[in-house]
């Protein structure tokens, strides 16, 4: 019998753990660890950061559901990994020993590179945990009641720019519903060198339509933006020219403001050098295995996977939630062919299917695959997208609940769009 452990219950190493449940049978034994007790849906913290959600819309026990599916879980901390001796020490010093690791933990949020980051300790609110989005709430309350500038954006060095575009709109919604909207202005600051970069060189026509929103909503922007401080109040950026010299140093006023900050790997993973790249990314070959330690498999946020472009500012390629689910399904089918004594051969697509919300409409893009060359690029905006985001956060929900990662009626719909989640080859 083989043991595989999960680290992480998010978004990929829950649905991952059902998924290589399945695939390698009974026999073997499946482990998820991981610090909460709950798991959060990640995509609906903006709604969260405004009131339009609350934690139990969103968030679940993990326990009883995975253990429906003969999946021991086990909550606690991981504070040290020994690829070596196939273990992992808990912060309460249990070891837990391994055949197969799956690393699949997200990031470590890195507020501590810019200097006043960060909603504990500092001076901007965040969307990229549960706890934080609650926190940023309570800062929207208050904007509400003495009204101040707002800045929306991304930290240099961040992934993930499609929540704060998000965020950024149905803030704008939101303060328009209040009829507060008026005394409040709004500047997007993002470390993308264009609108609609998003880490990925921008989807089909992203740049112009969410310039066009941009507009429409009398939010301004600031690309190629190197926040270098934040204080009480105000944030230093440094506006950089398209060949990396100081075009222009902005002292910006604010009374809330929500910027993502920079990634990293979390700080177990981070200080097992030899899995590494230098930010504490586990490096994996395209089977998704580590290729100093073929026994660890790693999935989402927390792989390394290099910036589509060189961009004045450090921005981070995304890993978004279908990247992900392939990721995992790669991951489960390889597991199964190394414990058959068979070599690995499945690799995922890395296709991806993004709806943002808009608060009254939304965007939508499909890159097939996320890393260009592309096959399939599109990006379309429409009331549609809004309904769609709402639909599909139950769908995942309820998906994560019954335990089926990938519902037979999901595969061949997409199938029919010629989404896949592995390679033909």
């Amino acid at each position: 019998m083989a043991r595989v452990i999960v680290l992480g219950a998010g978004t990929g190493g829950m649905a991952g753990a059902y998924e290589i449940r399945e695939s390698i049978g009974s026999e073997h034994q499946v482990t998820v660890i991981n610090e909460r007790e709950d798991f959060q849906f990640v995509p609906s913290n903006p709604w969260i950061a405004v009131g339009w959600r609350e934690r139990p819309d969103t968030s679940f026990p993990i326990r009883p559901y995975l253990e429906k599916k003969n999946i021991e879980f086990i909550s606690a901390a991981v504070t040290a990994i020994d690829p070596k001796q196939n273990s992992l020490t808990l912060a309460d010093g249990r070891v837990e020993n391994y055949d197969y690791l799956v690393i699949a933990t997200g990031p470590k949020l890195n507020f501590a590179a810019v200097e006043g980051a960060g909603p504990h300790g500092g001076y901007t609110q965040s969307i990229c945990a549960l706890d934080h989005a609650e926190t940023c709430f309570e800062d929207v309350k208050a904007l509400a009641e003495e009204r101040g500038p707002v800045i929306v954006g991304a930290m240099p060095g961040a992934s993930c720019f499609g929540p704060a575009y998000e965020y950024a709109f149905i803030l704008d919604k939101e303060l328009r519903n209040r009829k507060k909207r008026d005394k409040v202005p709004m500047t997007y600051v993002t470390s993308e060198p264009y609108i609609g970069h998003l880490g990925l060189g921008g989807v089909g026509d992203s740049k112009s339509m969410l310039e066009s929103e941009l507009r429409n909503r009398h939010i301004q922007w600031i690309t190629n933006a190197q926040v270098t401080k934040v204080e009480a109040g105000k944030m230093f950026v440094d506006e950089l020219n398209d060949d990396g010299s100081l075009k222009k140093q902005h002292e910006l006023p604010f009374k809330h403001s929500m910027m993502l900050p920079s990634f990293a790997g979390v700080d177990p993973v981070a200080a097992v050098k030899e899995i590494c790249n230098p930010k504490g990314f586990v490096i994996i070959d395209e089977h998704q295995r580590n290729p100093t330690y073929p026994n660890i498999y790693s999935a989402g946020v927390c792989v390394a996977i290099p910036p589509v472009e060189v961009t004045p500012v450090p921005t981070g390629t995304p890993k978004t939630g279908y990247m992900i689910e392939s990721m995992m399904t790669a991951i489960a089918h390889n597991l199964k062919s190394d414990l058959a004594g068979e070599p690995a051969t499945a690799k995922g697509t890395w296709s991806a299917i993004c709806l943002a919300d808009m608060g009254d409409t939304g965007a939508a893009f499909v890159a097939i695959p996320q890393i260009p060359p592309r096959n399939v690029t599109w990006f379309k905006k429409g009331k549609w997208v809004h309904v769609a985001k709402i639909a599909f956060e139950k769908y995942f929900i309820h998906k994560m609940k019954t335990g089926s990662s990938e519902p037979i009626y999901e595969k061949y719909t997409l199938k029919a769009l010629g989404i896949n989640r592995l390679k033909d080859e």
